[in-house]
């Protein structure tokens, strides 16, 4: 099993930034990629960004593409998500979740492990 614990979310103006963690723990080495995903009241959870742990290569959601930046350390077994220029539509409780295969990251039906979310909230 994989644990996956997500932090740094919160409140913030539009046009500011967070930075959301994902500590994950247990069988990691059984991960191969790690991805944030999103979900708003009322809409369906959507992808936001995907990193392979080892190599670094990143996947993003056109609608944060410049804005969010994913990223890890290897070492510490976490995951980050930069968010700048935040926007009211980015409102929503962020997931971070695991799988063992870099294909179709951006499916999140693909990824077997999951944590228990964070709210972001932008105000306008």
């Amino acid at each position: 099993q994989v644990q996956l614990v997500e932090s740094g979310g919160g409140l913030v103006q539009a046009g500011g930034s967070l930075r959301l963690s994902c500590a994950a723990s247990g069988r990691t080495f059984s991960t191969f990629v790690m991805g944030w995903f999103r979900q708003a009241p009322g809409k369906e959870r959507e992808f936001v960004a995907a990193i392979r742990w080892y190599g670094g290569s990143t996947v993003y959601a056109d609608s944060v593409k410049g804005r969010f930046t994913i990223s890890r350390d290897n070492a510490e077994k976490t995951v980050y998500l930069q968010m700048n220029s935040l926007k009211p539509e980015d409102t929503a409780v962020y997931y971070c979740a695991a799988d063992n295969s870099w294909t179709q990251v951006t499916r999140d039906e693909e990824y077997d492990y999951w944590g228990q979310g964070t709210q972001v909230t932008v105000s306008s």
